[in-house]
């Protein structure tokens, strides 16, 4: 997986590249880049080719997400964390057939309303919020004292003087780049993701220094942090909703029915 991760980071870095070589930067904020940069330098057989396969590829990985959804909450279903018809499975075909089902409703019913920019910003914001998750998840890992055994491991780097230095000049650079005088214009509905952003920020540099945090995690948190801050307010609403009610649900049922929990009992 990393390997291939790696892969992709760099096809993508090259192919970014060659974009701005052949078209203004300024020009590719669209929604197909690719097939836009060969129709503007007249291109128009080979912008067709790369269009039908963008809509082929997109296919495909959106079916790839219909398949893995279901299989989650399946999971998540015989752990206790849903209800056990999460988890049905059909007895002809061998799949969770009521996840697949719901799954198919949720995403097809909100497309037919929603257009494509807020549907991309809800599925950015919300897989940012996973991988922030994630890391947090392995900063409370390695401050517990009774470490779980694991073949996955992640390079501890003493984050304690490094990542507050960061945060520090960040903060230098910015307060040399803001202006003298402030207008009531900076202040905006669409800048408290920002502001929150810093916040966060900076508290996790003061728990970096004096709990001696690991640098990687902080890092990967701090940076899928920041990208999410550049959502607006609108986008953050509804994620903040649907994060309301996730916490509903599992507080009102996952945390009573896990079998964690009942294995505690």
């Amino acid at each position: 997986m990393i390997y291939s991760l790696i892969i992709c980071t760099v096809v993508y870095i090259l192919l970014a590249l060659v974009l701005t070589g052949m078209v203004p930067y300024t020009k590719l904020n669209v929604g197909d880049p690719l097939a836009m940069v060969f129709d503007e330098r007249g291109m128009k057989f080979i912008s067709g080719i790369v269009a039908v396969s963008a809509i082929i590829a997109t296919a495909s990985v959106l079916l790839v997400f219909q398949l893995g959804q279901p299989r989650i909450w399946m999971s998540m279903s015989r752990d206790g964390l849903l209800p056990k018809i999460f988890s049905r499975i059909h007895p002809k075909y061998g799949t969770p057939s009521f996840s697949t089902i719901l799954t198919g409703i949720v995403v097809a019913v909100p497309a037919l309303f929603l257009n494509l920019g807020e549907v991309l910003s809800l599925t950015s914001i919300g897989t940012l919020f996973a991988f922030v998750l994630v890391c947090g998840g392995v900063l409370v890992l390695q401050q517990r004292k009774d470490k779980p055994e694991s073949k996955f491991k992640v390079p501890y780097i003493n984050a304690q003087f490094i990542y507050p230095a960061l945060v520090i000049a960040a903060i230098v650079l910015i307060v040399n780049k803001v202006p003298s005088h402030f207008t009531e214009d900076i202040w905006t509905k669409d800048t408290w993701p920002m502001a929150a952003f810093w916040v966060i920020a900076i508290t996790m540099a003061v728990l970096a220094f004096t709990r001696k945090l690991s640098l990687l995690p902080i890092l990967g948190m701090i940076s899928c942090f920041y990208l999410m801050a550049q959502e607006t307010h609108k986008v953050w609403m509804r994620f903040l909703i649907w994060l309301v009610i996730g916490l509903a649900i599992y507080f009102l049922y996952s945390y009573w029915n896990s079998k964690l929990a009942k294995e505690k009992e």
